[in-house]
């Protein structure tokens, strides 16, 4: 089986988690920018309060059986600090149960991704 992990991070530590997946083995990832608030409902500062953080989501699809490890590279690259900080983000754990390649359309279901007959 195949998961998608979806990680929302600071955007000043973006590089450092795309640098320790691809020193882990886990090169393909999408990054795009985001922006929302969690649990502190923003920030305020002063008299203005920010309702929506910016940050980045960095999106990867692996095989189950790497998932422990990606989340775990992850969180030690995206924590702030030794014990973490609020705001550091989040992490989005998701099945994935087809992929298409667009290019040559062939489809890839996640069993077949890991050599168990579909």
């Amino acid at each position: 089986m195949m998961i998608m992990i979806r990680a929302i991070v600071r955007p000043e530590k973006s590089d450092d988690v795309l640098a320790a997946l691809m020193d882990a083995g886990f090169p393909a990832v999408t990054k795009y920018s985001v922006a929302g608030r969690g649990k502190q409902r923003g920030i305020k500062i002063g008299e203005v309060t920010y309702d929506e953080i910016p940050k980045t989501m960095l999106m990867s699809v692996v095989n189950a059986v790497d998932k422990d490890f990606v989340i775990e590279t992850i969180m030690t690259a995206a924590r702030s600090g030794k014990k973490g900080n609020f705001g550091d983000g989040k992490i989005f754990v998701t099945d994935v149960e087809d992929v298409y390649t667009i290019s040559s359309g062939v489809q890839d279901t996640a069993a077949a991704s890991e050599g168990v007959p579909a």
